[in-house]
């Protein structure tokens, strides 16, 4: 009688977590007082900012890892572990720069790319360097010269993402560097001097070949821009000397849980954020000199976290990547490291659900970057109403946040990549209140915000991972073709082996 009472018990338990509903799964394992517990100490200032290969960012690695272990997720890093080493180095700015060009008067520079260099040949000069232009001019081996940004545009930041388009087409076409001439205020100059022209962190270079170099340089108003006839070549000298290098660590950190279905196990939902912030800096007027990161992206860590403790304990059809990437705030280095040398084979991750957070203005909404760019915008729109929110798409492209965060790097190999954050109309005042301060402490978020945000999270998660079919990017979107290629490649060594 005993036996056959704890039989039916137990059968009961089970047939009971069977029916449960994916919104009654969340509901049971989503805790505020845990979500405060979690960014408190993530965000606290005895981490003093988590900043990439700081003694600190290795405390809340441990910590993110001892969760892992604590929820039942395996390790999926190097050698059995929960992490990943990559290979970083601290790059110190050049002692000197000295551009040499006839009629041409630049002395100060923005460092947007930078490697030791002693050029002494041709310079290039293509006006605003659009896609023609470099088409229509030979620039292998030579100095590419422009004007920064294009014709008409007067924004820094729509300077700096032509610039990085023109970075492309420079390299592609086999020139050496581009230096593009450009006009800015005292504080444009010192905004960019600070991020681009002092000692950064990058991914450590197995080749000691020459890099590609890509500069700013700086004329002091628009009336002292050279002007140059299109296509011309002129002879010019470019040397940069005295970077000195230094080596760093850093750790990824990684765990998976097997799905449930014997074939859409094969397949897995990446759930990431990164969970390094920017340290320490100068003190402000109440002399608080430390960038707690809360929203950015604390909150992040924390929904990838929610997610691992609820599918470790009802698991997902298809089987769960969890990653917390370092070195974002240093250029996605954390993610470009792992797709690059992933522990899963990229044609096995099906979907990258990143989570990354500026703030938020509206807490009556999930903001998804990217949400009708894949074919699972259903899912967040269906999980957002769920806990009372309402899921809505990228409200400031202008800002080109899609491609700012981890997801990109995904999402340039083919895999299916938005971001979910917290719900903003607008990157306002509001959201620079925030954004990269000190004042980013986590005394200074709504919880029972985060309370619903987080729930509509880890349910969008479920319902993605538990959909029969397969999310993919929207047809035409640019990203469509690499996933295409992406996948078609799995298809075709499948069909080989069989």
């Amino acid at each position: 009688m005993r036996i056959s009472t704890l039989v039916i018990l137990l059968f009961a338990g089970s047939f009971f977590i069977q029916a449960q509903t994916d919104a009654e799964k969340v509901r049971s394992t989503i805790s505020k007082t845990d979500i405060e517990a979690h960014i408190f100490f993530l965000a606290s200032d005895e981490l003093k900012g988590r900043a990439t290969g700081s003694p600190e960012i290795d405390i809340a690695a441990s910590y993110l890892a001892n969760n892992l272990r604590r929820y039942g997720v395996k390790p999926a890093g190097d050698e059995g572990s929960y992490y990943q080493q990559v290979d970083f180095e601290k790059v110190n700015p050049p002692e000197s720069i000295e551009l040499t060009m006839k009629n041409l008067n630049i002395s100060e520079f923005i460092n947007l790319k930078i490697s030791e260099m002693n050029f002494d040949g041709d310079a290039v000069f293509l006006g605003y360097g659009g896609e023609e232009d470099f088409k229509s001019h030979d620039v292998k081996g030579k100095l590419v010269l422009t004007y920064a940004g294009s014709e008409g545009a007067t924004q820094m930041m729509q300077s700096y993402r032509a610039g990085m388009k023109k970075r492309d087409l420079a390299q592609a076409a086999g020139a050496v560097a581009l230096v593009e001439i450009v006009t800015l205020s005292d504080p444009e100059k010192a905004s960019l001097a600070h991020h681009f022209n002092e000692s950064r962190v990058t991914i450590r270079s197995k080749s000691e070949e020459p890099q590609f170099v890509h500069l700013w340089g700086m004329s002091k108003s628009d009336a002292e821009m050279p002007e140059l006839q299109m296509g011309a070549k002129n002879p010019v000298k470019l040397d940069i000397n005295g970077i000195s290098k230094e080596k760093m660590g850093g750790r990824n950190v990684l765990g998976y849980l097997e799905g449930t279905d014997p074939e859409l196990k094969d397949e897995f939902i990446v759930y990431s954020a990164h969970y390094d912030h920017v340290g320490v800096g100068k003190p402000n007027a109440e002399m608080d000199s430390i960038y707690n990161g809360a929203r950015d992206n604390a909150v992040g860590t924390v929904t990838v976290l929610n997610a691992a403790e609820n599918i470790a304990k009802y698991p997902t059809k298809r089987s769960s990547l969890f990653i917390f990437f370092t070195g974002e705030e240093k250029g996605l280095l954390g993610s470009k490291y792992f797709v690059e040398n992933p522990t899963i084979a990229l044609d096995r991750v099906v979907y990258c659900f990143n989570s990354d957070n500026g703030g938020y203005n509206d807490t009556s909404k999930t903001t998804i970057l990217g949400l009708n760019r894949t074919t699972a915008g259903k899912h967040f729109i269906e999980a957002a109403a769920e806990f009372g929110l309402t899921a809505i798409d990228d409200p400031a492209p202008e800002q080109n946040l899609f491609d700012r965060s981890d997801n990109v790097n995904f999402a340039k190999k083919g895999v299916p990549a938005p971001t979910y954050s917290m719900g903003f109309n607008a990157f306002d005042d509001e959201i620079n209140k925030y954004y990269h301060q000190v004042t980013d402490n986590p005394d200074t978020m709504d919880y029972d915000y985060l309370y619903k945000f987080f729930q509509s999270y880890v349910l969008s998660a479920r319902l993605i991972a538990n959909d029969p079919e397969r999310p993919f990017w929207t047809e035409g979107d640019k990203y469509y073709e690499a996933g295409k290629k992406l996948y078609e490649k799995k298809k075709e060594e499948a069909t080989i082996l069989d």
